[in-house]
């Protein structure tokens, strides 16, 4: 398992409300991109991605056998908790009421990736040349989408496609999406915060990936920054070598 991962503010913002984790075995990646006003949205990633990783630490062993269903569990029991986390602080201080986060959960165990998601971050799986989104945005746009009101491409420049549907610790409970995927030896998982996904097309970056795996997230977030660098950027690249 080779682990790489980077995080920059990107240039407009004052401030990285992006926050990531990977374990020391690699097997456990999280990113989490947060939101609601001065210090709020770096408050909420930080203790989300905190609480999920005490969480799984808490209630899984790498080394026992678990059946499918009982990871899912763990995950979406993860994300339950984080929220809360987030919730109850954000209820606690009136200066942070707004906050919340993106969350992505990524824990891999038997050739599979157990998936905890909410808000827009994303997370790829790259397997034999093709680069296939494993979640679905919990966007505005995204359901102007699926009810065919606009285009794809329209969703891209769409002026509200920032507007969350969903996110981490805005209410008392979270509806994330829970899911398992193979993960196959040479399978290549990027998560990344919408810093990347705004600013460089899908195309480019499975492209700069599959060209140089090691140097890609310096890379990424360079050509981020060229074509604007409006969000703070943010990835994780897991490869099943």
């Amino acid at each position: 398992m080779l682990n790489f991962a980077n995080t920059n503010v990107g240039k407009v913002r004052k401030m990285n409300q992006d926050y990531y984790y990977i374990s020391e075995d690699g097997l456990l990646n999280i990113l989490a991109d947060g939101m609601g006003g001065y210090a709020g949205g770096e408050i909420a990633s930080k203790l989300a991605t905190i609480s999920a990783v005490d969480y799984i630490e808490k209630h899984f062993n790498k080394n026992k056998d678990y059946e499918k269903e009982e990871i899912l569990e763990i995950i979406k029991n993860a994300m339950e908790y984080a929220n809360i986390e987030v919730f109850h602080k954000a209820k606690a201080q009136e200066e942070l009421e707004q906050m919340g986060t993106t969350l992505e959960i990524c824990l891999i165990y038997k050739d599979r990736a157990f998936i905890g998601h909410i808000g827009d971050s994303r997370i790829y799986r790259i397997r034999k040349g093709i680069m296939r989104k494993l979640t679905k945005d919990h966007s505005y746009v995204q359901t102007l989408v699926e009810d065919g009101t606009i285009t794809k491409e329209e969703a891209e420049h769409h002026p509200k496609k920032n507007m969350l549907m969903k996110a981490l610790g805005c209410e008392e409970r979270v509806s994330a999406d829970i899911m398992v995927k193979g993960f196959l030896k040479d399978d290549i998982i990027l998560i990344c915060s919408d810093g990347l996904t705004n600013m460089v097309p899908e195309e480019r970056i499975h492209s700069i990936i599959e060209d140089d795996l090691e140097g890609a997230t310096h890379k990424l977030i360079n050509e981020a920054n060229e074509n604007g660098g409006l969000d703070n950027i943010t990835l994780i690249i897991i490869n099943n070598n």
